[in-house]
Protein backbone atom coordinates (compact mmCIF):
# COMPACT_ATOMS: atom_id res chain seq x y z
CA UNK A 1 0.00 0.00 0.00
CA UNK A 2 2.78 2.44 0.87
CA UNK A 3 4.45 1.77 -2.47
CA UNK A 4 1.34 3.36 -4.00
CA UNK A 5 0.74 6.17 -1.49
CA UNK A 6 4.29 7.62 -1.44
CA UNK A 7 4.71 7.94 -5.22
CA UNK A 8 1.30 9.66 -5.38
CA UNK A 9 2.41 12.17 -2.71
CA UNK A 10 5.67 12.80 -4.56
CA UNK A 11 3.91 13.34 -7.90
CA UNK A 12 1.36 15.70 -6.31
CA UNK A 13 4.20 17.63 -4.65
CA UNK A 14 6.04 18.07 -7.95
CA UNK A 15 2.88 19.17 -9.78
CA UNK A 16 2.05 21.62 -6.99
CA UNK A 17 5.61 23.00 -7.05
CA UNK A 18 5.47 23.52 -10.82
CA UNK A 19 2.16 25.40 -10.66
CA UNK A 20 3.20 27.56 -7.69
CA UNK A 21 6.72 28.31 -8.99
CA UNK A 22 8.53 26.51 -6.16
CA UNK A 23 10.75 24.21 -8.24
CA UNK A 24 13.90 25.81 -6.73
CA UNK A 25 12.65 25.02 -3.24
CA UNK A 26 12.04 21.38 -4.20
CA UNK A 27 15.53 21.07 -5.68
CA UNK A 28 17.09 22.59 -2.56
CA UNK A 29 15.06 20.39 -0.23
CA UNK A 30 15.95 17.24 -2.20
CA UNK A 31 19.67 17.89 -1.80
CA UNK A 32 19.35 18.97 1.85
CA UNK A 33 17.26 15.94 2.78
CA UNK A 34 19.63 13.61 0.93
CA UNK A 35 22.54 14.98 2.93
CA UNK A 36 20.56 14.66 6.17
CA UNK A 37 19.59 11.08 5.32
CA UNK A 38 23.22 10.09 4.70
CA UNK A 39 24.38 11.73 7.95
CA UNK A 40 21.60 10.04 9.92
CA UNK A 41 22.37 6.66 8.33
CA UNK A 42 26.06 6.96 9.22
CA UNK A 43 25.22 7.95 12.80
CA UNK A 44 22.79 5.04 13.22
CA UNK A 45 25.19 2.62 11.52
CA UNK A 46 27.93 3.53 13.98
CA UNK A 47 25.60 3.09 16.94
CA UNK A 48 24.32 -0.25 15.61
CA UNK A 49 27.84 -1.55 14.99
CA UNK A 50 28.94 -0.60 18.49
CA UNK A 51 26.01 -2.30 20.24
CA UNK A 52 25.92 -5.32 17.93
CA UNK A 53 29.60 -5.81 18.70
CA UNK A 54 28.97 -5.55 22.42
CA UNK A 55 26.10 -8.07 22.17
CA UNK A 56 28.31 -10.45 20.15
CA UNK A 57 31.09 -10.21 22.74
CA UNK A 58 28.56 -10.72 25.55
CA UNK A 59 27.13 -13.78 23.81
CA UNK A 60 30.59 -15.39 23.77
CA UNK A 61 31.16 -14.84 27.47
CA UNK A 62 29.37 -15.88 30.62
CA UNK A 63 27.59 -12.51 30.81
CA UNK A 64 24.59 -13.76 28.83
CA UNK A 65 24.37 -16.87 31.04
CA UNK A 66 24.35 -14.64 34.14
CA UNK A 67 21.75 -12.33 32.63
CA UNK A 68 19.68 -15.34 31.55
CA UNK A 69 19.80 -16.65 35.12
CA UNK A 70 18.81 -13.19 36.37
CA UNK A 71 15.87 -13.07 33.93
CA UNK A 72 14.92 -16.75 34.46
CA UNK A 73 12.09 -16.08 36.99
CA UNK A 74 10.59 -13.49 34.64
CA UNK A 75 10.98 -15.78 31.60
CA UNK A 76 9.38 -18.70 33.48
CA UNK A 77 6.44 -16.45 34.41
CA UNK A 78 6.02 -15.11 30.87
CA UNK A 79 6.79 -18.37 29.04
CA UNK A 80 5.71 -21.27 31.29
CA UNK A 81 5.72 -23.77 28.40
CA UNK A 82 9.43 -23.06 27.73
CA UNK A 83 10.68 -23.65 31.29
CA UNK A 84 12.75 -26.69 30.23
CA UNK A 85 14.25 -25.24 27.03
CA UNK A 86 17.44 -23.42 28.02
CA UNK A 87 18.46 -22.54 24.44
CA UNK A 88 15.23 -20.70 23.71
CA UNK A 89 15.38 -19.01 27.12
CA UNK A 90 18.88 -17.77 26.25
CA UNK A 91 17.70 -16.47 22.87
CA UNK A 92 14.75 -14.71 24.49
CA UNK A 93 17.06 -13.25 27.15
CA UNK A 94 19.43 -11.85 24.53
CA UNK A 95 16.50 -10.32 22.66
CA UNK A 96 15.09 -8.80 25.85
CA UNK A 97 18.50 -7.40 26.82
CA UNK A 98 18.97 -5.84 23.38
CA UNK A 99 15.49 -4.29 23.60
CA UNK A 100 16.10 -3.02 27.13
CA UNK A 101 19.26 -1.31 25.88
CA UNK A 102 17.21 0.27 23.09
CA UNK A 103 18.93 -1.71 20.35
CA UNK A 104 15.95 -2.54 18.18
CA UNK A 105 18.21 -3.28 15.20
CA UNK A 106 20.29 -5.72 17.24
CA UNK A 107 17.19 -7.21 18.84
CA UNK A 108 15.51 -8.02 15.53
CA UNK A 109 17.83 -10.85 14.40
CA UNK A 110 17.87 -12.22 17.94
CA UNK A 111 14.07 -12.17 18.03
CA UNK A 112 13.80 -13.90 14.66
CA UNK A 113 16.16 -16.62 15.87
CA UNK A 114 14.10 -17.14 19.05
CA UNK A 115 10.86 -17.21 17.05
CA UNK A 116 12.27 -19.79 14.62
CA UNK A 117 13.31 -21.97 17.56
CA UNK A 118 9.82 -21.72 19.06
CA UNK A 119 8.27 -22.52 15.68
CA UNK A 120 10.32 -25.74 15.46
CA UNK A 121 8.61 -26.93 18.65
CA UNK A 122 5.19 -25.74 17.52
CA UNK A 123 2.89 -28.68 16.76
CA UNK A 124 0.44 -26.61 14.69
CA UNK A 125 2.66 -24.67 12.27
CA UNK A 126 -0.29 -22.53 11.10
CA UNK A 127 -1.06 -21.14 14.57
CA UNK A 128 0.98 -19.15 17.08
CA UNK A 129 1.67 -20.75 20.42
CA UNK A 130 0.98 -18.80 23.60
CA UNK A 131 4.72 -18.34 24.06
CA UNK A 132 5.08 -16.95 20.55
CA UNK A 133 2.22 -14.49 21.12
CA UNK A 134 3.74 -13.35 24.43
CA UNK A 135 7.14 -12.97 22.79
CA UNK A 136 5.69 -10.73 20.07
CA UNK A 137 4.01 -8.55 22.71
CA UNK A 138 7.17 -8.27 24.80
CA UNK A 139 9.26 -7.54 21.73
CA UNK A 140 6.84 -4.83 20.61
CA UNK A 141 6.24 -3.16 23.97
CA UNK A 142 9.66 -3.68 25.48
CA UNK A 143 10.98 -1.73 28.42
CA UNK A 144 13.89 0.46 27.30
CA UNK A 145 16.40 1.72 29.81
CA UNK A 146 18.63 3.35 27.21
CA UNK A 147 16.73 4.35 24.03
CA UNK A 148 19.93 4.33 21.98
CA UNK A 149 18.37 4.74 18.55
CA UNK A 150 16.19 7.69 19.60
CA UNK A 151 19.14 9.37 21.31
CA UNK A 152 21.28 8.88 18.18
CA UNK A 153 18.56 10.37 15.96
CA UNK A 154 18.06 13.34 18.30
CA UNK A 155 21.82 13.87 18.44
CA UNK A 156 22.21 13.75 14.66
CA UNK A 157 19.42 16.32 14.26
CA UNK A 158 21.22 18.76 16.57
CA UNK A 159 19.21 18.39 19.76
CA UNK A 160 20.57 20.44 22.67
CA UNK A 161 19.80 17.60 25.06
CA UNK A 162 19.38 14.30 23.18
CA UNK A 163 19.07 12.27 26.39
CA UNK A 164 16.11 14.31 27.67
CA UNK A 165 13.84 11.64 26.18
CA UNK A 166 15.00 8.94 28.64
CA UNK A 167 12.52 9.53 31.49
CA UNK A 168 9.41 9.76 29.23
CA UNK A 169 10.59 6.61 27.40
CA UNK A 170 10.84 4.77 30.74
CA UNK A 171 7.27 5.74 31.64
CA UNK A 172 5.85 4.89 28.22
CA UNK A 173 7.64 1.54 27.89
CA UNK A 174 6.86 0.43 31.45
CA UNK A 175 3.16 1.15 30.92
CA UNK A 176 3.15 -0.46 27.45
CA UNK A 177 4.97 -3.59 28.63
CA UNK A 178 2.79 -3.98 31.74
CA UNK A 179 -0.49 -3.55 29.86
CA UNK A 180 0.70 -5.78 27.01
CA UNK A 181 1.74 -8.59 29.35
CA UNK A 182 -1.47 -8.40 31.44
CA UNK A 183 -3.74 -8.38 28.39
CA UNK A 184 -1.83 -11.24 26.75
CA UNK A 185 -1.96 -13.31 29.97
CA UNK A 186 -5.70 -12.61 30.16
CA UNK A 187 -6.28 -13.74 26.55
CA UNK A 188 -4.13 -16.83 27.09
CA UNK A 189 -6.21 -17.70 30.16
CA UNK A 190 -9.48 -17.10 28.28
CA UNK A 191 -8.25 -19.23 25.37
CA UNK A 192 -7.85 -22.32 27.57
Amino acid sequence: MLNIVWPIFIIISFIYAIFTGNIDNINNSIFESTESAVNLSITLLGTMCLWNGIMEIASRTSVIDKLTNFLKPLIKFLFPSLKNDIDIQKQISMNMIANILGLGNAATPLGIKAMKSMQKQNKDKEKLTNSMAMFIVINTASLQIIPTTVIAIRNSLGSNNPTKIIFPVWIATIIAATVGILVTKLFIKLDK
